[in-house]
């Protein structure tokens, strides 16, 4: 399931949020009375950013989309090298690249995150593999940053992944050692780093954040930590900075097993993801007072990597994400706060292991953008209108 971004090590496969990767995988039947109808109908509007590749693993992937419409993501082109774009509410899409950026193979922008006002964050990898956060402003004018004690050498650095409307920048760092920490950065610059209790401090381990929607407008931050036994745990930063780490009812105890959260909205409800003791991914919601209902879509495979995977939570508690099959495809879906499941596969996606339709990011209107994968494995970006 390739889901948004996974964590720590810029990858030849691209960013996947579902893969294992620097240490992090970014990925019962608790609601047994879901009500599921298939086939969710919309609007679908395809598109590929200006330059994206036609090749395999190459193409359009969309990240996030703001109340307005308007869309951001990266695109990898034929030489592969990433590019950010951004796609308007009229459709016109605009590429942009930071000023650093690298221009080799699987080097470059990758944009991440979109506010109300259009302000996009997202980080880029230098010429010498470091990572970078960024800010692009309405102007499009494009800020770089670096959090205190982010590391220098391959792979090290900082991942901005998160804006709220306020215009703070949520993300994560990985120190000189190879060890991630949070972070939280103000509109005026000012930085405030964290880690979340029992974090481990061995490389690849440490505190990271979910990406896109992991920080909601009053400021909460959610992500997750990977422990001293690599087993992941899931926690919530309040405003005031409190930190409260929990774990899904099912989730595995094993290296790389655990609890791993997907964003939170304004009113502190958490969607998630729990890999169980067979590798098997299942979704989660938690509300604001610590309640946790799991649930898996109808049609998701039981075998190790497959299952249900969520992606985004908007303002109304609906979450959007996608399932793997038993034949390793993967399904769009969307979750209503009520927990009705719809489900849907976009014309043009590919029916082999690995490809398929990925949805990644709802609005508060539903609008709903994703990615599929066709047949030849390219990806290619959608948007889903309810």
């Amino acid at each position: 399931m390739r889901s948004r971004f996974a964590v720590g090590q810029f990858s030849g496969t691209g960013w996947k949020k579902g893969g294992l990767i620097s240490g992090l995988a970014m990925w019962t039947l608790g609601a047994a009375l879901l009500a599921h109808a298939q086939d969710r109908k919309g609007t679908v509007i395809t598109f590929d950013a200006p330059g994206a590749g036609t090749g395999s693993g190459q193409g359009t992937f969309p990240s996030g989309i703001n109340p307005s419409g308007a869309i951001e993501g990266h695109y990898l082109d034929s030489n592969n090298v990433y590019h950010g774009y951004v796609r308007y509410p009229d459709g016109t899409i605009t590429a942009f690249d930071a000023p650093g950026a690298g221009t080799g193979e699987f080097y470059g922008t990758l944009a991440v995150s979109v506010n109300p006002a259009g302000l996009i964050a997202g980080f880029y990898a230098d010429s010498n593999t470091v990572l970078h956060g960024f800010i692009r402003a309405l102007d499009r004018t494009i800020a770089s940053l670096d959090a205190p004690g982010a590391g220098t050498g391959l792979s090290q650095g900082t991942y901005a992944f998160n804006i709220n409307p306020a215009g703070t920048i949520g993300g994560f760092y990985v120190d000189g050692d190879n060890v991630n920490h949070g972070f939280l950065r103000a509109k005026d610059g000012t930085f405030t780093t964290f880690d979340a209790p029992g974090a481990g401090t061995g490389a690849f381990q440490g505190t990271v954040t979910a990406s896109v929607d992991g920080l909601n407008p009053e400021g909460a931050i959610t992500g997750n930590y990977l422990d001293a036994g690599n087993l992941f745990h899931a926690y919530v930063r309040a405003v005031d900075g409190a930190i409260t780490t929990f774990d899904a009812p099912g989730a595995g105890t094993a290296a790389y097993q655990g609890t791993l959260t997907a964003g939170i909205n304004a009113m502190g409800t958490i969607a998630g993801v729990y890999i169980d003791a067979s590798g098997v991914n299942h979704g989660f919601v938690r509300a604001a007072d610590g309640a946790i209902t799991t649930f898996d879509v109808r049609g998701a495979g039981t075998g190790s990597g497959q299952g249900t995977g969520t992606a985004n939570i908007n303002a109304a508690g609906a979450i959007t994400g996608s399932y793997v099959d038993a034949s390793g495809v993967s399904h769009g879906f969307l979750r209503s706060k009520q927990g009705v499941i719809t489900t849907f596969d976009v014309p043009g996606a590919g029916v082999g292991s690995g490809q398929g339709t990925n949805a990644i990011c709802n609005n508060p209107a539903h609008a709903i953008t994703a990615y599929y994968v066709d047949a030849d494995n390219v990806g290619h970006g959608f948007l889903l209108i309810p």
